[in-house]
């Protein structure tokens, strides 16, 4: 399992984290399954997290500098776009203001199998490390690698 994206793909979802630093960033990650497991993003499609302005099940006394909500209308309009590129939704990206780029147990609750889940570290407003995880059948998340590809 490895997602291939581009440099401007990286560097679209580290602008996105820290724009919205202190609040977690979030969007949809449209894109092709490759042969075997592999992903090829294509397009980073950025959505507002309204974690703040829901009344949601999933509410937890946390705010959205800890959590993201991606509604479903914005979710409709990303998969229709992709699907007017050819494209599908390889997966779902996200910011950690100042905690590292690893899921935590609430991110890990509600992802879906398949799915590409990057997480990009923001400190202090500034990106650092960016990671890809896929959950298992055990619904346990394990590190994807990412491959960059020539920007073009």
């Amino acid at each position: 399992m490895t997602l291939y994206l581009t440099p401007a793909h990286d560097q679209a979802i580290r602008d996105h984290g820290s724009q919205s630093y202190p609040d977690e960033c979030c969007g949809l990650l449209l894109g092709k399954a490759l042969p075997g497991e592999d992903k090829q993003l294509m397009e980073v499609w950025p959505v507002a997290n309204v974690w703040a302005e829901a009344e949601n099940d999933l509410a937890d006394g946390e705010s959205a500098r800890r959590r993201y909500l991606i509604p479903p209308q914005a979710i409709l309009e990303g998969e229709q776009h992709a699907r007017a590129q050819g494209l599908e939704i390889v997966g779902y990206y996200h910011s950690h203001p100042d905690h590292p780029a690893r899921p935590s147990g609430f991110d890990q609750d509600f992802a879906w199998p398949w799915y590409s889940y990057l997480i990009v570290s923001v400190v202090k407003g500034a990106s650092q490390e960016l990671t890809s995880w896929v959950l298992d059948d055990e619904r346990e998340f394990r590190a994807e690698p990412l491959r960059e590809l020539p920007s073009g």
